[in-house]
């Protein structure tokens, strides 16, 4: 397990590098990578070990590691990675629609979507990373439980408007300013046009961070983990809505907002204006992810 963490964690470096098109010795922090794909500083610095030998980052003169001289942001990856959220997002929209069973194999699905074996082992380990799927003991893989239907989806949100207000008015609460601070950073990107080629994945985790960095800040374990649950659960049901661009526009400026409330030390209306955005957004998303009603059915081998 600990090999296959490392392994995602260098594509996901690889690709972290070559989206924001980081400059040669521009430095990767261990903390800051950490964070940005929650995990340890352990494995992260397991993953920049083997970068470093794939002469893709070099060690800095006062320690750490550093974008190694000549590392080019490659198309190809980049193609590489849509290629492969496109095939996630049809396997997450298929699991919803009831098309495929709870359990599966890796050759199962390599017929299904005509994918490699390297591919589908890319896509496999972000499923379990982002916890809406689990490799088997024995043979095989299983999916775990998500949100299935729009009566749940809506009860998640009114679960969340009761619990991340209570998460700003916590007597522990703390901002950590390098972490708020990167968050609005990426709502301003995506506000300042990114939002209009952005995946439903890639828009779901840049607000999720967010909101779990918020409620982390509260320094209570029960709301930072109760809301990172529902956010796993409530994934697979986030992907399969239809993006409103407009709407989503929208919830980026009143990020923006909540932000700003937060950094200065406004907790009370910081609260009061995250309970009203969660409301309206509820209102905006209920009922719009309306799932098949066809029952799972058996893979079937693709002509």
């Amino acid at each position: 397990m600990a090999t296959q963490v490392t392994e995602q964690l260098v594509i996901n470096i690889k690709e972290h590098i070559a989206k924001e098109q980081l400059s040669p010795g521009t430095r990767l922090p261990e903390r800051g990578l950490a964070e940005q794909f929650r995990v340890s500083r352990s494995p992260i610095r397991e993953a920049l070990k083997r970068l470093s030998e794939e002469e893709v980052v070099s060690k800095a003169e006062d320690g750490g590691y550093v974008v190694k001289t000549g590392i080019s942001s490659s198309s190809a990856l980049l193609m590489e990675s849509s290629q492969e959220e496109d095939f996630y997002l049809r396997i997450a929209q298929d699991r919803l629609a009831g098309k495929l069973p709870e359990r599966f194999t890796e050759n199962e699905l390599m017929r299904l979507y005509g994918l490699t074996r390297s591919h589908l082992n890319n896509i496999l380990r972000r499923m379990a990373q982002e916890g809406w799927a689990e490799r088997l003991l024995g043979h095989g893989w299983i999916f775990l439980p998500t949100l299935t239907s729009g009566e749940t989806y809506d009860q998640g949100y009114r679960f969340r408007i009761l619990l991340e207000p209570a998460a700003i008015l916590e007597p522990g609460f703390r901002v950590d300013e390098k972490e708020l601070l990167h968050c609005q950073k990426e709502q301003l990107a995506l506000l300042n046009g990114e939002i209009d080629s952005a995946s439903p994945a890639q828009i779901f985790d840049s607000n999720t961070r967010l909101h779990e960095a918020i409620a982390g800040f509260s320094g209570n374990v029960f709301i930072t983990e109760s809301l990172r649950r529902i956010n796993r659960l409530r994934r697979l049901m986030e992907y399969q809505k239809c993006i409103d661009r407009t709407a989503s526009a929208r919830r980026c400026r009143e990020h923006l907002t909540l932000i700003e409330l937060l950094l200065c030390n406004q907790r009370e209306e910081a609260a009061d204006f995250l309970r009203l955005h969660l409301r309206d957004a509820a209102r905006d998303k209920s009922g719009s992810a309306k799932l098949m009603a066809a029952p799972p059915v058996k893979l079937q081998v693709a002509a």
